[in-house]
Protein backbone atom coordinates (compact mmCIF):
# COMPACT_ATOMS: atom_id res chain seq x y z
CA UNK A 1 0.00 0.00 0.00
CA UNK A 2 1.32 3.56 -1.36
CA UNK A 3 1.99 5.49 2.31
CA UNK A 4 -0.17 8.35 2.69
CA UNK A 5 0.48 12.06 1.24
CA UNK A 6 -0.05 14.69 3.73
CA UNK A 7 1.10 17.31 1.80
CA UNK A 8 -1.57 20.14 2.33
CA UNK A 9 -3.25 21.04 -0.98
CA UNK A 10 -5.89 23.43 -1.84
CA UNK A 11 -9.15 22.42 -2.52
CA UNK A 12 -12.46 24.17 -4.43
CA UNK A 13 -15.77 22.58 -2.15
CA UNK A 14 -18.55 21.90 -4.25
CA UNK A 15 -20.99 19.81 -2.08
CA UNK A 16 -21.75 18.30 1.06
CA UNK A 17 -21.63 14.68 2.10
CA UNK A 18 -24.44 13.39 4.46
CA UNK A 19 -22.56 13.03 6.94
CA UNK A 20 -21.79 16.69 7.41
CA UNK A 21 -17.95 16.95 5.53
CA UNK A 22 -17.31 19.08 2.33
CA UNK A 23 -17.09 17.18 -1.35
CA UNK A 24 -13.92 18.32 -2.84
CA UNK A 25 -11.86 16.66 -6.02
CA UNK A 26 -8.28 15.74 -5.74
CA UNK A 27 -6.06 16.36 -8.81
CA UNK A 28 -6.80 13.07 -10.47
CA UNK A 29 -10.66 13.37 -9.87
CA UNK A 30 -10.55 11.30 -6.89
CA UNK A 31 -13.32 12.67 -4.36
CA UNK A 32 -12.32 13.71 -1.19
CA UNK A 33 -14.20 13.98 2.06
CA UNK A 34 -13.14 17.11 3.65
CA UNK A 35 -13.87 17.58 7.54
CA UNK A 36 -14.61 21.03 8.79
CA UNK A 37 -15.22 22.60 5.21
CA UNK A 38 -18.70 23.77 3.59
CA UNK A 39 -20.09 24.23 -0.29
CA UNK A 40 -18.41 27.20 -2.15
CA UNK A 41 -15.39 27.36 -0.18
CA UNK A 42 -11.46 27.21 -1.06
CA UNK A 43 -9.66 25.68 1.80
CA UNK A 44 -6.31 24.34 2.53
CA UNK A 45 -6.35 20.65 3.87
CA UNK A 46 -4.51 17.54 4.53
CA UNK A 47 -5.33 13.64 3.50
CA UNK A 48 -5.98 11.51 6.78
CA UNK A 49 -7.07 8.53 4.89
CA UNK A 50 -6.95 7.02 1.58
CA UNK A 51 -9.66 4.62 0.16
CA UNK A 52 -9.87 2.82 -3.23
CA UNK A 53 -12.85 5.32 -4.59
CA UNK A 54 -12.68 8.48 -2.26
CA UNK A 55 -9.78 10.03 0.31
CA UNK A 56 -10.71 11.66 3.64
CA UNK A 57 -8.91 15.30 4.37
CA UNK A 58 -9.11 17.89 7.02
CA UNK A 59 -9.05 21.29 6.88
CA UNK A 60 -6.23 22.91 7.94
CA UNK A 61 -6.97 26.48 6.56
CA UNK A 62 -10.50 28.29 5.03
CA UNK A 63 -9.39 30.56 1.94
CA UNK A 64 -12.29 31.41 0.93
CA UNK A 65 -15.54 31.15 3.77
CA UNK A 66 -18.71 30.39 2.82
CA UNK A 67 -21.67 32.92 3.85
CA UNK A 68 -23.39 30.22 5.51
CA UNK A 69 -19.94 29.79 7.55
CA UNK A 70 -20.47 30.29 11.35
CA UNK A 71 -18.03 30.59 14.49
CA UNK A 72 -18.78 27.15 16.03
CA UNK A 73 -20.14 28.01 20.04
CA UNK A 74 -18.24 24.79 21.63
CA UNK A 75 -14.57 25.25 21.75
CA UNK A 76 -13.97 21.31 21.48
CA UNK A 77 -15.76 21.29 17.84
CA UNK A 78 -13.67 19.45 15.21
CA UNK A 79 -12.32 17.16 17.94
CA UNK A 80 -14.95 16.14 19.35
CA UNK A 81 -17.26 13.67 17.14
CA UNK A 82 -20.62 14.47 18.84
CA UNK A 83 -21.10 17.53 16.33
CA UNK A 84 -20.70 17.62 12.31
CA UNK A 85 -22.10 21.22 11.43
CA UNK A 86 -21.87 24.08 14.11
CA UNK A 87 -19.74 25.71 11.81
CA UNK A 88 -22.70 25.82 9.65
CA UNK A 89 -25.97 28.12 9.74
CA UNK A 90 -28.65 26.23 11.90
CA UNK A 91 -30.93 27.89 8.55
CA UNK A 92 -28.62 25.91 6.62
CA UNK A 93 -28.38 22.39 8.64
CA UNK A 94 -31.67 21.81 8.62
CA UNK A 95 -32.09 22.21 4.33
CA UNK A 96 -29.01 20.28 3.98
CA UNK A 97 -30.96 17.67 5.82
CA UNK A 98 -33.99 18.35 3.77
CA UNK A 99 -31.30 17.32 0.52
CA UNK A 100 -30.15 14.10 2.03
CA UNK A 101 -33.85 13.12 2.53
CA UNK A 102 -34.84 13.88 -1.29
CA UNK A 103 -31.58 12.36 -2.58
CA UNK A 104 -32.32 9.21 -0.62
CA UNK A 105 -35.89 9.20 -1.78
CA UNK A 106 -35.11 9.80 -5.32
CA UNK A 107 -31.56 7.72 -5.64
CA UNK A 108 -32.75 4.72 -3.31
CA UNK A 109 -36.70 4.62 -3.36
CA UNK A 110 -37.27 5.84 -6.50
CA UNK A 111 -39.75 7.94 -5.71
CA UNK A 112 -40.32 11.39 -4.99
CA UNK A 113 -43.62 13.29 -2.72
CA UNK A 114 -46.53 14.83 -3.83
CA UNK A 115 -45.54 17.34 -1.45
CA UNK A 116 -42.72 18.60 0.53
CA UNK A 117 -43.64 19.10 4.42
CA UNK A 118 -41.92 22.07 5.78
CA UNK A 119 -38.54 21.63 7.84
CA UNK A 120 -39.76 20.70 12.12
CA UNK A 121 -37.30 22.76 14.26
CA UNK A 122 -37.20 23.28 18.20
CA UNK A 123 -34.49 24.87 20.27
CA UNK A 124 -31.08 24.05 19.06
CA UNK A 125 -28.92 24.08 21.97
CA UNK A 126 -28.82 22.31 25.29
CA UNK A 127 -31.67 19.95 24.28
CA UNK A 128 -29.73 16.58 24.33
CA UNK A 129 -31.45 14.58 27.54
CA UNK A 130 -30.55 11.04 26.82
CA UNK A 131 -26.81 9.90 25.90
CA UNK A 132 -23.83 8.03 26.77
CA UNK A 133 -20.80 9.56 27.93
CA UNK A 134 -17.08 7.33 26.92
CA UNK A 135 -14.95 7.18 30.19
CA UNK A 136 -11.10 6.39 29.94
CA UNK A 137 -8.19 6.94 31.79
CA UNK A 138 -5.04 8.54 30.57
CA UNK A 139 -2.17 7.91 31.85
CA UNK A 140 -0.12 10.28 29.86
CA UNK A 141 -2.41 13.06 30.76
CA UNK A 142 -2.97 12.17 34.42
CA UNK A 143 -6.36 12.18 34.00
CA UNK A 144 -9.62 10.45 33.20
CA UNK A 145 -11.43 11.68 30.35
CA UNK A 146 -15.15 11.85 30.26
CA UNK A 147 -17.35 12.86 27.07
CA UNK A 148 -18.12 11.91 23.87
CA UNK A 149 -15.39 9.88 21.16
CA UNK A 150 -13.29 12.28 19.34
CA UNK A 151 -13.56 12.40 15.43
CA UNK A 152 -10.92 9.35 15.68
CA UNK A 153 -13.29 6.87 17.56
CA UNK A 154 -10.44 5.59 18.81
CA UNK A 155 -10.40 8.21 21.51
CA UNK A 156 -12.38 9.96 24.04
CA UNK A 157 -12.38 14.06 24.00
CA UNK A 158 -10.88 15.83 26.33
CA UNK A 159 -14.16 18.06 27.30
CA UNK A 160 -14.90 20.78 29.42
CA UNK A 161 -18.42 21.39 28.50
CA UNK A 162 -20.92 20.61 25.69
CA UNK A 163 -23.68 23.00 24.75
CA UNK A 164 -26.04 20.48 23.20
CA UNK A 165 -26.68 18.90 25.91
CA UNK A 166 -28.88 19.72 28.50
CA UNK A 167 -27.29 22.20 30.88
CA UNK A 168 -27.20 19.97 34.04
CA UNK A 169 -25.05 17.51 32.58
CA UNK A 170 -23.12 19.89 29.36
CA UNK A 171 -21.76 21.87 32.57
CA UNK A 172 -20.29 19.27 34.62
CA UNK A 173 -18.16 17.68 32.41
CA UNK A 174 -15.48 18.26 34.33
CA UNK A 175 -16.32 17.27 37.52
CA UNK A 176 -17.39 14.16 36.59
CA UNK A 177 -14.00 13.50 35.39
CA UNK A 178 -12.91 14.64 38.25
CA UNK A 179 -15.14 12.45 40.54
CA UNK A 180 -13.88 9.05 38.51
CA UNK A 181 -10.65 10.35 38.40
CA UNK A 182 -10.78 10.19 42.47
CA UNK A 183 -12.24 6.54 42.69
CA UNK A 184 -10.30 3.41 42.84
CA UNK A 185 -12.20 1.74 40.18
CA UNK A 186 -11.24 4.41 37.65
CA UNK A 187 -10.03 2.16 35.23
CA UNK A 188 -13.16 -0.45 35.50
CA UNK A 189 -15.45 2.29 34.22
CA UNK A 190 -16.04 2.31 30.75
CA UNK A 191 -19.01 4.19 30.42
CA UNK A 192 -21.85 6.74 32.49
CA UNK A 193 -25.33 6.97 30.44
CA UNK A 194 -27.33 10.14 31.32
CA UNK A 195 -31.01 10.47 31.10
CA UNK A 196 -33.18 13.13 32.11
CA UNK A 197 -36.77 13.42 32.85
CA UNK A 198 -39.35 16.55 34.27
CA UNK A 199 -38.40 18.54 37.37
CA UNK A 200 -41.30 20.26 39.27
CA UNK A 201 -41.57 22.35 36.11
CA UNK A 202 -40.44 20.00 33.12
CA UNK A 203 -38.32 20.55 30.60
CA UNK A 204 -40.66 22.86 29.12
CA UNK A 205 -40.85 24.70 32.18
CA UNK A 206 -38.63 27.25 34.25
CA UNK A 207 -37.57 24.21 36.74
CA UNK A 208 -34.39 21.81 36.39
CA UNK A 209 -34.53 18.43 35.03
CA UNK A 210 -34.69 15.40 36.84
CA UNK A 211 -31.12 13.71 36.16
CA UNK A 212 -29.90 9.92 36.56
CA UNK A 213 -26.56 8.77 35.69
CA UNK A 214 -26.07 4.87 35.15
CA UNK A 215 -22.75 4.16 35.82
CA UNK A 216 -21.38 1.32 34.19
CA UNK A 217 -18.34 -0.70 36.12
CA UNK A 218 -16.88 -3.66 35.60
CA UNK A 219 -15.29 -4.51 38.79
CA UNK A 220 -17.19 -4.46 42.44
CA UNK A 221 -17.37 -0.72 43.81
CA UNK A 222 -15.76 -0.05 47.29
CA UNK A 223 -17.48 1.15 50.45
CA UNK A 224 -15.29 4.68 49.74
CA UNK A 225 -16.34 4.97 46.22
CA UNK A 226 -19.86 4.46 46.62
CA UNK A 227 -19.85 6.93 49.73
CA UNK A 228 -18.26 9.17 46.80
CA UNK A 229 -20.86 8.79 44.69
CA UNK A 230 -23.35 9.76 46.80
CA UNK A 231 -21.61 12.60 47.69
CA UNK A 232 -21.59 13.93 44.01
CA UNK A 233 -24.85 12.68 43.67
CA UNK A 234 -25.83 14.85 46.52
CA UNK A 235 -23.80 18.00 45.67
CA UNK A 236 -25.05 18.39 42.02
CA UNK A 237 -28.40 17.08 42.67
CA UNK A 238 -27.96 13.68 40.27
CA UNK A 239 -29.77 10.41 40.96
CA UNK A 240 -27.11 7.41 40.67
CA UNK A 241 -27.37 3.97 39.41
CA UNK A 242 -24.85 1.21 38.82
CA UNK A 243 -24.82 -0.99 36.48
CA UNK A 244 -22.49 -3.88 36.92
CA UNK A 245 -23.42 -6.60 34.15
CA UNK A 246 -26.01 -6.20 31.96
CA UNK A 247 -29.13 -4.02 31.55
CA UNK A 248 -30.64 -5.89 33.52
CA UNK A 249 -28.31 -5.38 36.54
CA UNK A 250 -28.98 -1.44 36.93
CA UNK A 251 -30.42 -0.74 40.45
CA UNK A 252 -29.85 2.93 42.29
CA UNK A 253 -27.22 3.68 44.34
CA UNK A 254 -27.71 3.21 47.97
CA UNK A 255 -25.00 2.81 50.80
CA UNK A 256 -25.34 0.14 53.79
CA UNK A 257 -28.06 1.52 56.12
CA UNK A 258 -28.78 4.31 54.36
CA UNK A 259 -32.05 4.99 51.83
CA UNK A 260 -33.04 7.67 49.04
CA UNK A 261 -35.69 9.97 48.94
CA UNK A 262 -37.57 10.09 52.08
CA UNK A 263 -36.66 7.35 53.61
CA UNK A 264 -37.25 4.84 50.07
CA UNK A 265 -34.45 2.72 49.21
CA UNK A 266 -35.54 3.10 45.98
CA UNK A 267 -35.83 7.36 43.59
CA UNK A 268 -38.80 7.99 42.49
CA UNK A 269 -39.68 7.14 38.97
CA UNK A 270 -38.25 9.17 35.75
CA UNK A 271 -40.85 10.73 33.58
CA UNK A 272 -41.91 13.23 31.20
CA UNK A 273 -45.34 15.07 30.32
CA UNK A 274 -47.02 15.02 26.79
CA UNK A 275 -48.95 18.06 28.76
CA UNK A 276 -51.47 18.25 25.00
CA UNK A 277 -52.27 14.90 25.98
CA UNK A 278 -52.26 14.78 29.81
CA UNK A 279 -49.92 11.93 29.55
CA UNK A 280 -46.69 11.47 32.13
CA UNK A 281 -44.43 8.57 30.45
CA UNK A 282 -42.95 6.99 33.49
CA UNK A 283 -38.92 5.50 32.36
CA UNK A 284 -36.16 3.84 33.61
CA UNK A 285 -32.27 4.79 33.31
CA UNK A 286 -31.60 3.15 30.20
CA UNK A 287 -34.98 3.02 28.44
CA UNK A 288 -34.97 4.66 25.04
CA UNK A 289 -36.82 8.45 25.11
CA UNK A 290 -36.73 10.72 22.28
CA UNK A 291 -33.69 12.80 23.56
CA UNK A 292 -35.04 16.30 22.09
CA UNK A 293 -38.19 16.82 24.55
CA UNK A 294 -39.37 19.68 22.92
CA UNK A 295 -38.77 18.66 19.30
CA UNK A 296 -40.64 15.46 20.53
CA UNK A 297 -43.59 17.40 21.46
CA UNK A 298 -43.59 18.69 18.11
CA UNK A 299 -42.85 15.49 16.22
CA UNK A 300 -46.27 13.67 17.95
CA UNK A 301 -48.52 16.91 16.76
CA UNK A 302 -46.90 16.51 13.67
CA UNK A 303 -47.56 13.30 12.86
CA UNK A 304 -51.51 13.70 14.50
CA UNK A 305 -52.22 15.94 11.79
CA UNK A 306 -50.98 13.97 9.18
CA UNK A 307 -52.44 10.98 10.30
CA UNK A 308 -55.84 12.45 10.88
CA UNK A 309 -56.82 9.97 13.97
CA UNK A 310 -61.10 9.85 14.64
CA UNK A 311 -62.50 8.97 17.72
CA UNK A 312 -63.85 5.56 15.95
CA UNK A 313 -60.91 4.63 14.70
CA UNK A 314 -58.55 1.38 15.36
CA UNK A 315 -55.00 2.63 15.20
CA UNK A 316 -52.31 -0.09 14.96
CA UNK A 317 -48.83 1.78 16.52
CA UNK A 318 -44.97 -0.16 15.64
CA UNK A 319 -42.25 0.02 17.20
CA UNK A 320 -44.25 1.31 20.39
CA UNK A 321 -41.40 1.28 22.78
CA UNK A 322 -43.29 3.87 25.94
CA UNK A 323 -46.14 4.86 24.45
CA UNK A 324 -44.35 7.92 22.74
CA UNK A 325 -46.98 7.72 20.11
CA UNK A 326 -49.07 5.24 21.40
CA UNK A 327 -50.69 7.14 24.50
CA UNK A 328 -51.50 10.63 23.27
CA UNK A 329 -52.97 8.21 20.53
CA UNK A 330 -55.50 6.48 22.96
CA UNK A 331 -56.79 10.14 23.89
CA UNK A 332 -58.21 10.36 20.35
CA UNK A 333 -59.49 7.40 18.48
CA UNK A 334 -61.51 4.26 19.67
CA UNK A 335 -58.69 1.79 20.07
CA UNK A 336 -54.68 1.87 20.28
CA UNK A 337 -52.71 -1.27 19.35
CA UNK A 338 -48.61 -0.88 20.43
CA UNK A 339 -46.47 -3.35 18.98
CA UNK A 340 -42.55 -3.82 20.46
CA UNK A 341 -39.73 -5.90 20.29
CA UNK A 342 -38.31 -5.01 23.75
CA UNK A 343 -40.03 -7.01 26.50
CA UNK A 344 -38.99 -4.43 29.08
CA UNK A 345 -40.68 -1.60 27.52
CA UNK A 346 -43.84 -3.34 26.62
CA UNK A 347 -44.19 -3.70 30.62
CA UNK A 348 -43.89 -0.26 31.10
CA UNK A 349 -46.09 1.24 28.15
CA UNK A 350 -48.63 -0.88 29.47
CA UNK A 351 -47.90 0.31 33.29
CA UNK A 352 -48.35 3.76 31.90
CA UNK A 353 -50.89 3.26 30.01
CA UNK A 354 -52.44 1.98 33.69
CA UNK A 355 -51.23 5.54 35.14
CA UNK A 356 -52.53 7.60 32.96
CA UNK A 357 -55.87 5.95 32.83
CA UNK A 358 -56.13 4.17 29.46
CA UNK A 359 -58.04 1.33 28.90
CA UNK A 360 -57.97 1.46 25.08
CA UNK A 361 -54.16 1.21 24.74
CA UNK A 362 -53.17 -2.69 24.30
CA UNK A 363 -49.75 -3.48 23.89
CA UNK A 364 -47.87 -6.42 22.97
CA UNK A 365 -43.95 -7.48 22.70
CA UNK A 366 -43.14 -9.32 19.17
CA UNK A 367 -39.66 -8.94 17.26
CA UNK A 368 -40.65 -7.33 13.90
CA UNK A 369 -38.31 -8.48 12.28
CA UNK A 370 -39.52 -12.28 12.09
CA UNK A 371 -42.69 -14.35 11.48
CA UNK A 372 -45.65 -12.38 12.94
CA UNK A 373 -48.27 -14.99 11.53
CA UNK A 374 -49.13 -16.38 15.12
CA UNK A 375 -49.42 -12.95 16.69
CA UNK A 376 -52.47 -12.10 18.11
CA UNK A 377 -53.05 -8.52 16.76
CA UNK A 378 -51.66 -9.69 12.95
CA UNK A 379 -55.34 -10.60 12.72
CA UNK A 380 -57.18 -7.64 14.01
CA UNK A 381 -58.50 -4.85 11.95
CA UNK A 382 -56.89 -1.31 12.07
CA UNK A 383 -57.90 1.54 10.46
CA UNK A 384 -54.44 3.28 9.97
CA UNK A 385 -50.92 2.43 10.76
CA UNK A 386 -48.03 4.29 12.36
CA UNK A 387 -44.73 3.23 12.67
CA UNK A 388 -41.54 4.51 13.91
CA UNK A 389 -38.42 1.32 13.54
CA UNK A 390 -34.67 1.78 14.16
CA UNK A 391 -32.16 2.80 11.80
CA UNK A 392 -32.81 -0.92 9.98
CA UNK A 393 -36.07 0.67 8.90
CA UNK A 394 -39.38 -1.75 8.39
CA UNK A 395 -39.31 -3.83 5.68
CA UNK A 396 -40.36 -6.98 6.63
CA UNK A 397 -43.12 -6.30 9.13
CA UNK A 398 -44.60 -4.05 5.95
CA UNK A 399 -44.19 -6.76 3.69
CA UNK A 400 -46.26 -9.09 6.18
CA UNK A 401 -48.60 -6.51 6.99
CA UNK A 402 -52.30 -6.77 5.56
CA UNK A 403 -51.49 -3.20 3.81
CA UNK A 404 -55.26 -2.61 2.20
CA UNK A 405 -56.90 -2.27 6.01
CA UNK A 406 -55.07 0.84 6.33
CA UNK A 407 -56.68 4.44 4.69
CA UNK A 408 -53.37 6.05 6.04
CA UNK A 409 -49.89 5.42 7.01
CA UNK A 410 -47.47 7.79 9.09
CA UNK A 411 -43.80 6.61 9.09
CA UNK A 412 -41.59 8.53 11.35
CA UNK A 413 -37.89 7.40 10.18
CA UNK A 414 -34.35 7.80 12.23
CA UNK A 415 -32.13 7.08 8.97
CA UNK A 416 -33.69 8.21 4.91
CA UNK A 417 -32.17 5.13 3.59
CA UNK A 418 -34.28 2.41 5.33
CA UNK A 419 -37.31 5.05 4.50
CA UNK A 420 -36.07 5.39 1.45
CA UNK A 421 -36.18 1.46 0.61
CA UNK A 422 -39.47 1.08 2.25
CA UNK A 423 -40.64 3.93 0.62
CA UNK A 424 -40.00 2.16 -3.08
CA UNK A 425 -41.49 -0.77 -1.46
CA UNK A 426 -44.79 0.76 -0.63
CA UNK A 427 -45.18 2.64 -3.45
CA UNK A 428 -43.33 0.65 -6.50
CA UNK A 429 -44.44 -2.50 -5.57
CA UNK A 430 -47.87 -2.29 -3.33
CA UNK A 431 -48.70 0.78 -5.11
CA UNK A 432 -49.10 3.27 -2.80
CA UNK A 433 -48.75 6.87 -2.95
CA UNK A 434 -46.06 8.99 -0.89
CA UNK A 435 -48.15 11.90 -0.17
CA UNK A 436 -45.95 14.05 2.13
CA UNK A 437 -42.35 13.88 3.42
CA UNK A 438 -39.98 16.32 5.00
CA UNK A 439 -37.26 16.74 7.54
CA UNK A 440 -37.36 17.40 11.24
CA UNK A 441 -34.59 18.15 13.50
CA UNK A 442 -33.98 15.78 16.31
CA UNK A 443 -30.23 16.24 16.47
CA UNK A 444 -29.13 20.10 15.64
CA UNK A 445 -25.57 20.18 14.80
CA UNK A 446 -24.79 16.79 13.72
CA UNK A 447 -25.64 15.08 10.60
CA UNK A 448 -28.22 12.94 12.30
CA UNK A 449 -31.75 13.17 9.99
CA UNK A 450 -34.93 12.31 11.21
CA UNK A 451 -37.96 12.40 9.07
CA UNK A 452 -41.74 11.53 8.70
CA UNK A 453 -43.82 10.39 5.70
CA UNK A 454 -47.85 10.44 4.84
CA UNK A 455 -48.44 7.67 2.66
CA UNK A 456 -52.21 6.80 1.38
CA UNK A 457 -53.62 4.18 -1.22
Amino acid sequence: MARLDRTPFEAEITDLTHDGRGVARGEDGKAVFVAGALPGERVVASRVRRHRHFDEAQTLEVLQAAPERVQPRCPHFGTCGGCALQHYAEDRQILAKARVLRENLERIGHVTPERWLEPLTDAAWGYRRKGRLSVRRVEKKDKTLVGFRETDPRFVADLRECHTVIPEIGTKLEALSALVDGLEARREIPQIEFIAGDGEAGLDGTGKSRVALTFRHLAPLSEGDRAALAAFAKAHDFIIFLQPGGVDSVHPLALEGASLEGGSSEPQPLSFRLQDWDIELKFRPLDFIQVNAGLNRKMIRHAFDLLDPQPGERVLDLFAGLGNFTLPLARQVREVVGVEGEAGLVRRARENAEHNGLDNARFFAADLAKDLSAEPWMREGFDKLLLDPPRSGADFVLSVLPLKQFSRIVYVSCHPASLARDAGYLVNEKGWKLKAAGVMDMFPHTAHVESIALFEP
